[in-house]
């Protein structure tokens, strides 16, 4: 015969799980797991941002480093020096020699300023000259992109 069951006062096999503050730990669970998302997104967010000015600033850098050495190249009459620096299809454009004939035609620059890379349906960045007969200009210098990855002149005017 079965046992009768344990009468009042009986204590049950295991406790009941508490009722008071269900609610205040499940809406913090739901706002750390917020904060949470919201920081791993702001992260990514704040990481491609970073990646995309600093990505910026290296193109700046390469574009006024390759024109800079196009213009000391030129000033210092090292044509052969200047014309390796020249795009592929400027290069297939003119010899060295004829290349070497419009640069000493055209008139020497004293100094120069490069400015920041404009991004539009070419690559090209200002440059700002003072010519050695004292007469100024505003310049821009096209680039293009080589084999490689670097950065190369295809013309200045």
């Amino acid at each position: 015969m079965p046992a009768p069951p344990p009468g009042p006062g009986a204590a049950p096999p295991f406790a009941a799980p508490p009722s008071e503050g269900r609610g205040i730990r499940l809406w913090l669970g739901i706002g750390v797991a917020a904060l949470a998302v919201v920081l791993f997104c702001g992260g990514g967010g704040a990481a491609l941002v970073g990646l995309l000015v600093s990505g910026s600033e290296a193109l700046n850098e390469q574009a006024r480093t390759v024109v800079g050495e196009y213009l000391d190249a030129v000033d210092d009459e090292e044509f052969g020096k200047a014309y390796s620096l020249l795009c592929d299809s400027t290069q297939q454009q003119e010899s060295p020699a004829e290349f070497q004939r419009r640069v000493r035609s055209e008139p020497e620059i004293a100094s120069f300023q490069v400015g920041d890379v404009s991004l539009t349906t070419e690559l090209s960045v200002p440059v700002d000259v003072t010519y050695a007969s004292g007469g100024q200009d505003s310049l821009r210098a096209l680039l293009d992109q080589d084999s490689a990855g670097g950065l190369k002149v295809c013309d200045i005017g």
